[in-house]
């Protein structure tokens, strides 16, 4: 197993770690720590692996951080609905 593939499953069990813990503002302070840090990993697992581990590895970040990702596309088809 390569570094960059650790370092995400490392990235998915801080993930799980965060999301148990009780949080005020709906987990989103972390989820955009965990977006920042998420983007430059895939980026890693991308390079060393392979593109089809990188897509892997991508899916299954936008798994975990599902709500951004809905919201993100809730606002980019508000966007393109009004031109």
């Amino acid at each position: 197993m390569t570094l960059s593939l650790i370092l995400a499953c490392l990235w998915v069990v801080a993930a799980n770690v965060l999301a148990m813990v009780p949080s005020r503002d709906n987990h989103w302070s972390r989820a955009y720590l965990l977006i920042a840090a998420g983007i430059p990993l895939v980026g890693y697992v991308t390079y060393e692996n392979g593109p089809w581990w990188g897509l892997g590895v991508l899916f299954a970040g936008m798994s975990m951080l599902r709500w951004p990702v809905i919201y993100l596309g809730r606002w980019l088809r508000r966007r393109l609905s009004r031109g």
